[in-house]
């Protein structure tokens, strides 16, 4: 995709700092971190969710967040994972991307719960409904 920032990284039209590659995916500092060592790991091939990935390419991809992890844990002794799954979900850049963000105490990021504020309130109806929907 020509307009898309991470596939200009991926063939080299846009310099970063790539920390490790494999067949199918790479990782490299975020241009924009969240923290000292706010790592980045994404597909080579242009892909805007985890669902629209071949299950080769999704197995490399997170084969690379497994290892880059331990990496990124090894700076703090914590480690946030995110992936913004869509637009709607806060995806900013259109291309399957895993965010590794090293977390400390008091760093004021807080748990994921503090990012929706109050916890839905659900009735057993509506959870039986969910989970129909849901189960595989």
């Amino acid at each position: 995709m020509t307009d898309c920032i991470f596939c200009k990284i991926i063939s080299g039209e846009i310099p970063t700092k790539i920390l490790s590659e494999t067949i199918h995916s790479i990782s490299f500092l975020d241009a924009f971190p969240l923290a000292k060592g706010h790592v980045l790991v994404i597909p080579k091939n242009h892909y805007q969710k985890i669902q629209d990935m071949d299950k080769d390419e999704n197995a490399d991809l997170f084969s690379l967040v497994h290892a880059m992890t331990s990496k990124v844990d090894s700076m703090t002794g914590a480690t946030l994972m995110a992936i913004h799954n869509g637009k709607d979900a806060g995806q900013e850049v259109p291309h399957v991307h895993v965010h590794l963000v090293p977390r400390s105490m008091g760093d004021s990021a807080g748990p994921i719960h503090d990012m929706f504020g109050p916890a839905s309130k659900l009735s057993e109806s509506e959870l039986d409904r969910l989970f129909d929907k849901l189960k595989i």
